[in-house]
C-alpha cells in the first residue's frame, strides 16, 4: 500500500526531481525581501537577486550599505528562515 502525499509534499517532490527546488527558493527569497526588511529598507534597495546561494543586494544609500554589511549574517539567517530552507550561504551588499 502506498501512502498519499499532501499536495505540498507532491509539489516539492516534483520540483526536487526536476532540479527546480533551488531556483524556486531563490525567487522566494527575492519575493520576501520587502516583508522581512520592511518598507523603508525595501524602498532604498535598488535590486535583490540570488545566484548560487549568494544574495546580491544593490542599495541607494551608503549608510544602509554599511548597516546591511555589518548585519549580513543575521540577514542571511532571517531570509533563510522566511523561506524555510537554507538557500543563502552569504550576501554581498553593493552600492
Amino acid at each position: 500500500m502506498t501512502s498519499a502525499l499532501s499536495l505540498d509534499d507532491a509539489l516539492v517532490a516534483c520540483l526536487r526531481e526536476n532540479g527546480l527546488e533551488k531556483p524556486v527558493l531563490e525567487v522566494q527569497v527575492e519575493e520576501v525581501w520587502p516583508r522581512v526588511m520592511g518598507e523603508v529598507v525595501a524602498g532604498l534597495t535598488h535590486s535583490v537577486e540570488v545566484k548560487d546561494g549568494m544574495l546580491l543586494v544593490r542599495v541607494r544609500s551608503a549608510a544602509l550599505k554599511a548597516q546591511l554589511f555589518e548585519n549580513r549574517f543575521e540577514l542571511v539567517k532571517k531570509l533563510n528562515e522566511a523561506v524555510g530552507a537554507p538557500v543563502l550561504k552569504d550576501c554581498r551588499i553593493l552600492g
